[in-house]
C-alpha cells in the first residue's frame, strides 16, 4: 500500500462531439502520480492534457463524455461518484490551480472570503475566528506580503503573481493528497514564475503532496518534474523520468517539441541594420503618470508608470522590450500607439510628431504604426468573418473593394493560410492560426512600424517557433520595423537584434541582444537571466 499511487488513470477514453476532427479528446491514456512526486504532462494545445486533468477533477464540460477507463484517487473510483460526493472531495482531498487566476477568482468577493469558503465548506466545526486565522496562515504559507491587509483585498487589486499565489493557497489550504496545476505559470514573467515553481516544490516537500503539472514549457519541466508524460492528439506517446524524456527522448513528437524550444542566442550573426539615416521612431523624455485614490476619501497617489524614456529605432530594426509585469512595458506600448496619452515627452514617427496629432491627421498617422496583441481570440470579432476583419480598416481609409480583397489574399498567403480561410469565423481556427490572422490584419495598412505585445506568450513552443519565423520572414520581405514586447528573454533573443530592459518605468539597460544577455551590467537584468527556467538543462536536439 505504501507504493499505491495517489492518482491512477487507466485506459481513459473521452469522446469528442461527432463534428470534431477526431473521435477522442483522450484516447487510451494510462498514467499515475505517487505521493511526493511531480508528474509533468506536456503537449501542444489540443493534445488532451487539460482534458485529462479536468476529467480527474470531475470538471469535464457536458460536450465531453468519459467512454471508458478508470480514474482513482487511491481507493476511490472518481468516475462513479455523485456530484455531491465529488464536491466533498474537491478542495479537501484533491484540488486544482487553474491557468488564469483572474477568471478563476470571483471579483465580487474578497480574498479572505474566497479562501475562508474552503474551510467553511469542508471544516464546518471551525469558528469564524479559527477560519480567519487559518486564512492568514494560508496566505503566509505561500509567502504573500502583509497577509492581514490582503484578506480584505479583491482579486483585481493584486498582481498576476499574487493572484496565482492566492490560488495555490486556496488549493493547499486543507493539504490535499493531490494537487493538479493547469499551466499555472504560462502568463507570468520569469521572476514570478521562478517564485511560483519554488513555492510548489516546497509545498510538495512539506506535505508530501502528489502533483500533476500541466505545461508546454520544457524549461519548467526541467526545473520541477520527477516524471514526464508526453501527449499528442489525445494519446500518450512517451513517459519516463525527467532525465530520460528531456535528455534522451524516444518519440519523434517529443523530439520535435524539444527542437522547437527557443534558445538564448549567444552569437551576433544577424544582418546589421544601417543607422546612418533619421530614425523611424524617436522617443524623447517620455513620461506617464497615473493618479490613484484609495477609497472615496483616501489620499491621492501619483504612480510613475513610465519615467523619462528615450530611444531611437531605425528602419528594419527589430527591438525587444523586456521586463516583469509592472515594469512599464505595456504602458509604454499604449503611449506609443496613442491609446494612452503620455503625461509629457514626444514621439516622432517617420519624422512626424505623433503625440501632437489629432483628428484626421492622427488617423492618417495610425496607418504607419500597427499592433498585434497578446490574445488573438479576443482581438478578433467572433461574429465577423476573417475577410470582414481584414477589409474593415483599409476600406475606411479609402482603398477600393477589389484592391482590398487582393491585399487580403496576398497577406493570407504571406502568413501561410489558405485563401478559403477568409470566409471562416475566428472560432474555426487554432490559437496559432488566429495569431497569424492578427498579423495579416495589422499589415493590411502597410505600416512602417509593427508592435507585437506578448504575441507568442500563450502559444505552444512549436507554434511559437512558426510565428517567430513568420515575423522574421515578413520583416525581410516588407522592410518592416518591429518592436517586440515580451517577458520571455529567450524569445527576445531569437526575434530581435537590440533589447531594452525596463524596470519600474525606466530603461535600465540597452544594447545588442548578445551584449546585454551575455554580459549584463544592471542587477535587474542579471536577476531576470538568473530566473530563467531550466538553467541547468541544455537541450541536446
Amino acid at each position: 500500500m505504501a507504493d499505491q499511487p495517489i492518482l491512477s488513470i487507466t485506459d481513459l477514453r473521452i469522446s469528442l462531439p461527432a463534428s470534431g476532427e477526431r473521435n477522442f479528446a483522450v484516447d487510451g491514456v494510462t498514467l499515475s502520480v505517487k505521493a511526493g512526486e511531480i508528474l509533468c504532462v506536456v503537449g501542444e494545445s489540443g493534445s488532451g492534457k487539460s482534458v485529462t486533468a479536468f476529467a480527474a477533477m470531475g470538471l469535464l464540460p457536458r460536450t465531453l463524455k468519459v467512454k471508458s477507463g478508470q480514474i482513482r484517487l487511491q481507493d476511490i473510483d472518481l468516475h462513479t461518484l455523485t456530484n455531491q460526493k465529488l464536491a466533498d472531495i474537491r478542495g479537501n482531498q484533491m484540488s486544482m490551480v487553474f491557468q488564469e487566476p483572474m477568471t478563476a477568482l470571483n471579483p465580487s468577493f474578497t480574498i479572505g472570503d474566497q479562501i475562508g469558503e474552503i474551510y467553511a465548506r469542508h471544516r464546518p466545526e471551525m469558528s469564524r475566528i479559527q477560519i480567519a486565522e487559518a486564512v492568514e496562515s494560508a496566505l503566509e504559507m505561500v509567502k504573500l506580503p502583509s497577509p492581514k491587509s490582503l484578506v480584505g483585498a479583491y482579486p483585481q487589486q493584486l498582481s498576476g503573481g499574487q493572484r496565482q499565489r492566492v490560488m495555490i493557497a486556496m488549493a493547499m489550504a486543507l493539504t490535499p493528497k493531490l494537487l493538479i496545476a493547469d499551466e499555472p505559470t504560462t502568463a507570468l514573467d520569469v521572476t514570478t514564475q521562478a517564485h511560483i515553481l519554488r513555492l510548489m516544490r516546497e509545498m510538495r516537500d512539506t506535505h508530501n503532496t502528489a502533483m500533476m503539472f500541466i505545461t508546454h514549457d520544457f524549461g519548467v519541466v526541467a526545473d520541477i518534474a520527477d516524471h514526464v508524460a508526453v501527449m499528442e492528439k489525445g494519446r500518450l506517446v512517451e513517459t519516463g523520468t525527467a532525465d530520460q524524456v528531456l535528455n534522451t527522448p524516444a518519440h519523434p513528437y517529443t523530439k520535435k517539441l524539444i527542437a522547437a524550444i527557443p534558445r538564448m542566442r549567444t552569437t551576433d550573426n544577424r544582418v546589421k541594420v544601417a543607422t546612418d539615416e533619421h530614425p523611424i521612431l524617436r522617443v524623447t523624455n517620455l513620461q506617464k503618470q497615473f493618479r490613484t485614490k484609495q477609497g472615496l476619501f483616501g489620499p491621492v497617489r501619483h504612480v510613475d508608470a513610465v519615467r523619462d524614456v528615450n530611444f531611437d529605432i531605425f528602419k528594419g530594426q527589430s527591438v525587444a522590450i523586456v521586463g516583469e509585469s509592472g515594469s512599464g512595458k505595456s504602458t509604454l506600448m499604449n503611449c506609443l500607439l496613442h491609446l494612452t496619452e503620455a503625461s509629457s515627452g514626444s514621439m516622432l514617427l517617420d519624422g512626424d510628431d505623433f503625440f501632437a496629432a489629432s483628428g484626421q491627421t492622427l488617423r492618417d498617422y495610425r496607418r504607419k504604426i500597427q499592433v498585434v496583441f497578446q490574445d488573438p481570440y479576443s482581438s478578433l470579432n467572433p461574429r465577423k468573418t476573417i475577410a470582414q476583419s481584414l477589409l474593415q480598416g483599409v476600406r475606411i481609409f479609402g482603398m477600393s473593394e477589389q484592391a482590398a480583397v487582393e491585399r487580403a489574399r496576398y497577406l493570407m498567403s504571406l502568413v501561410q493560410l489558405e485563401e478559403q480561410a477568409l470566409h471562416r469565423l475566428p472560432n474555426q481556427f487554432s490559437g496559432g492560426q488566429r495569431q497569424r490572422i492578427c498579423i495579416a490584419r495589422a499589415l493590411m495598412l502597410t505600416p512602417k512600424v509593427l508592435i507585437a505585445d506578448e504575441a507568442v506568450s500563450a502559444l505552444d513552443v512549436s507554434i511559437q517557433a512558426e510565428v517567430l519565423q513568420l515575423l522574421s520572414n515578413i520583416r525581410q520581405e516588407m522592410g518592416l520595423t518591429l518592436l517586440f514586447v515580451t517577458h520571455d528573454l529567450r524569445v527576445a533573443s531569437q526575434v530581435s537584434e537590440q533589447v531594452m530592459v525596463m524596470h519600474r518605468g525606466e530603461i535600465v539597460e540597452r544594447g545588442s541582444v548578445v551584449e546585454v544577455f551575455n554580459n549584463p551590467k544592471h542587477a535587474y537584468t542579471k536577476a531576470l537571466l538568473d530566473a530563467l527556467p531550466g538553467q541547468r538543462w541544455r537541450p541536446k536536439i
